[in-house]
């Protein structure tokens, strides 16, 4: 039997409302040591009293094991938010013997109750850091089961495949009615096919996780710092009518459209003879090779930015206050900018669209290494003579891969490094 572990679930500091959440076998327990445990699954209000002293009145929910999120029983406490209730409260429940939870350790119990898979815990985690609609509508895809759901039909056909193979060894000495190599084929090219698919969109997927860059590049004083600020809304660069003002690249976040997205200033790209610059130039230079989106903001100068765009990147004339013109821009009266924006959104909702489910660096070398198994199995069916020993053993290897995708497998250092980034309360 294990411990019973306590902490508050709502952001930390004075508030409306403060959740506290037990869970654990003697969860139950504690709640009838401070008030009439109610009926299961209905929220009622509760005076919660403690060694003869009122500690609050609030909302008391309960659930049984195997209802709840943890899959244990366990109790929630919807609190006045005062420091003093909550420090009560968990004074209480630490007398009573119950344990302060460890970061991530309610989503963890989850998982080792089977409530959640690995992909979910990780949608989980991602759901609580969605800054957009797009950053969120993909981390709830993934934390209703998209991943562990595909994951499952792929490790089906390889079971197929691998009983197939298997029946050929078992009857070696024997004739097998059917020959069994077009299906295990067939098999092996469709799995191949669905998942170098998802490899190709995983890169996006992690993109709409973290964030597109989009770096705004030209020559110096060609105004990319006055438009960087027009595009925040504040002034986040300085500006200045010296060239090569800005050395280092400056970052901006915003939401796109949805998206979440980071502006970056760099330096006015030219070549130079002063060392500092130089270095700010190499700089722009590695950050906008590196961003999904590059936005040259040309000038008058015809001067050679180092840099070649490209397909995707997006052209346009600077400084439309001095220099007018058809699709011009400028930072300073604002001409041209919502046409830009708008310009932006456009190219990266397009690659946005192109997103798989897989959405973590994990995800997609799981799935590489999967594919390198099949086409090694696929090989020996097909270009080696069939021995069947060998595909057998590249089919476990696809399907240990894929395990590991939803956490089948013993991954203690992972899930450790996965938990460490949730809060105590989660």
């Amino acid at each position: 039997m294990g411990d019973t572990i306590f902490a508050l679930a709502s952001a930390r500091g004075k508030a409306g409302v403060a959740v506290i959440r037990m869970s654990g076998p003697q969860a139950h327990w504690a709640l009838a040591q401070l008030c009439t445990v109610p009926v299961a699954r209905q929220a009622v209000v509760r005076r919660l009293v403690w060694q003869g002293q009122v500690l609050d009145e609030g909302l008391v929910l309960v659930f049984d094991a195997g209802a709840s999120f943890t899959g244990e029983a366990s109790v929630e406490l919807q609190v006045h938010g005062s420091l003093g209730v909550i420090k009560a409260l968990s004074q209480a429940l630490g007398d009573m013997g119950l344990r302060q939870a460890e970061a991530g350790e309610f989503t963890r119990r989850a998982l080792e109750n089977g409530r959640l898979d690995l992909a979910q815990v990780e949608g989980l985690a991602d759901l609580i850091d969605a800054e957009t609609e797009v950053q969120r509508r993909q981390a709830l895809r993934v934390l209703s089961g998209a991943i562990g759901k595909r994951a499952e039909a792929w490790r089906k056909d390889l079971i197929r495949a691998g009983a197939l193979v298997e029946a050929t060894i078992d009857f070696a000495d024997e004739d097998v009615p059917v020959d069994v190599t077009p299906e295990v084929l067939g098999l092996i090219d469709g799995l191949l096919a669905d998942l170098k698919r998802e490899i190709a969109g995983a890169g996006v997927a992690e993109r709409v996780r973290d964030g597109f860059e989009v770096a705004i590049v030209g020559a110096p004083n060609a105004g990319k710092s006055t438009l960087l600020n027009a595009l925040a809304g504040r002034e986040a660069a300085i500006t200045s009518e010296v060239a090569g003002t800005t050395r280092d690249v400056i970052e901006v976040r915003m939401d796109l459209d949805g998206l979440a997205v980071t502006l970056l200033d760099t330096a006015g790209l030219r070549e130079t003879q002063d060392p500092v610059e130089q270095i700010g130039v190499a700089r722009a230079l590695s950050r906008a090779g590196r961003a999904d989106l590059r936005v040259f903001l040309l000038d008058d100068t015809g001067e050679s930015l180092l840099l070649a765009p490209m397909p995707d990147d997006i052209l346009v004339q600077g400084k439309a206050d001095l220099h007018p013109g058809q699709g011009a821009v400028s930072g300073r009266t604002g001409q041209g900018v919502d046409a830009l924006v708008a310009q932006i959104a456009k190219v990266l909702a397009g690659k946005a669209a192109s997103a798989g489910v897989m959405t973590r660096e994990r995800h997609r070398v799981a799935m590489i290494r999967a594919v390198e198994a099949m086409e090694s199995a696929r090989y020996q069916v097909k270009g080696a003579g069939g021995a069947a020993e060998l595909v057998a053993l590249d089919l476990r290897r696809a399907a240990r891969a894929l395990d590991l995708l939803v956490g089948r497998l013993d991954t203690e250092d992972l899930l450790d490094e996965i938990f460490a980034s949730f809060c105590i309360g989660k």
